[in-house]
């Protein structure tokens, strides 16, 4: 199989991907952008629910399946047939360095496709199952249901309302990003021990992992986390203002920033009230001090503001929207956006200085390269 001129950390390694939707599309992705080559088996006829998951849609394809599976090829396979499941087993023995899946439990043996059968034929197989729960658990699950379940909605929202979902699926996204460095880890791990091994990533688990210094303190006091909308329990001031034609977001997080800020402001007699000298003082005199930080703020617009406190290194800015967020990244060098024979695609955000990552090639149409991995089956079966 005649491999694309690819460059990158991961060139040479080679990616069987029979998972779909995002998580696991997501990690596969980057494995490409990192240099990998991938062949994605999809189902005959449908292929990945994604493609079907609009509008929008682009020539045909959802723009939500787009955003997960450039770099790839498609071969459609049934799986339910033993030929497909020849070919598969042929792939990852004598092919890939990595499988990925993200079936229900049971469904990859069902197939006559166990992992631990795959990498019994082939030793030095990294093999990687993404799911929904915690093995034992064999509920579905999907990226709302793990923000819920989790516990990540119940931090997210203003303070008297309900609980709300972060607006990205970031529960499919973080355990995405879990499971590439879980790969990346197992194969460094062979390059040393010369054997591959299991990886297995759950979507609720990661969404606990992303708790971070928010679950470290429940740990520490036994307290319940609470909702702050925009505020911060442990900073302040950390949280959203009305300048005087939109919102200017401010993140203090020490007492220097703070006295440059007040400065700013033109009143530095703040840093020296005993109710706002220290972090500690701000916190428990958040309300007071948001109403004067407000009251003075309203007075100029966002930019304004944006760059008088740039200049004195105090972290603040504006409220964007993705369309301006991404004009403004485009300003600065590797853009953040780019195209793919007419297919736009957000890159991802390594800036390496020697060996690279980009997005190579645009997410395949369904089936697109299902005679090309055919071809590659006959040829591995003549080698045996």
């Amino acid at each position: 199989m005649a491999m694309d001129q690819i460059s990158g950390s991961l060139a040479g390694i080679r990616v069987l991907d029979l998972s779909r939707v995002l998580a696991a599309p997501y990690a596969t992705m980057a494995l490409g952008d990192l240099g990998a080559e991938i062949i994605k088996i999809e189902r005959p006829g449908t292929g990945d629910e994604t493609r079907q998951w609009g509008p929008p849609f682009l020539a045909e394809e959802s723009a939500y399946f787009l955003s997960a599976n450039r770099n790839k090829k498609s071969c459609t396979v049934d799986l339910t047939d033993p030929a497909g499941q020849e070919l598969v087993r042929t792939l990852a023995a004598g092919w890939a360095d990595v499988v990925v899946e993200n079936f229900k439990p049971g469904t990859m043996a069902r197939y006559g496709l166990a992992l631990a059968d795959l990498r019994r034929d082939n030793p030095r197989l990294v093999t990687a199952t993404l799911r929904g729960y915690p093995e034992g658990d064999d509920r579905p699950g999907y990226d709302f249901v793990m923000q819920a379940g989790a516990g990540i909605m119940s931090l997210t929202g203003p303070q008297d309302g309900p609980p709300y979902k972060v607006g990205i699926a970031i529960a499919d996204i973080t355990a995405g990003l879990f499971l590439l460095s879980g790969i990346l880890s197992a194969l460094l791990m062979r390059e040393r021990t010369g054997e591959g091994q299991h990886l297995n990533v759950s979507l609720f688990d990661a969404q606990v992992a992303w708790w971070a210094n928010v679950g470290s303190a429940h740990l520490v006091t036994g307290t319940p986390p609470g909702r702050w909308g925009n505020a911060h329990p442990q900073l302040s001031p950390y949280e959203l203002f009305e300048a005087a034609d939109g919102y200017l977001a401010i993140a203090v997080g020490n007492d220097l920033q703070f006295r440059s800020l007040s400065e700013t402001l033109g009143h530095p007699e703040w840093a020296q009230d005993p109710r706002y000298q220290t972090n500690p003082d701000r916190v428990k005199n958040r309300d007071s001090l948001h109403d004067v930080l407000q009251e003075v703020l309203g007075q100029r617009a966002v930019s304004q503001w944006t760059a008088a406190l740039d200049a004195r290194q105090v972290p603040a800015g504006p409220v964007r929207t993705l369309p301006e967020a991404l004009a403004w990244r485009q300003t600065l060098p590797h853009p953040v956006v780019s195209v793919l024979e007419g297919i736009p695609q957000i890159a991802l955000p390594w800036n390496f200085s020697g060996s690279g990552s980009m997005p190579r090639t645009p997410p395949p149409h369904l089936g697109e390269h299902t005679q090309e991995v055919w071809a590659l089956y006959r040829s591995l079966k003549e080698k045996e």
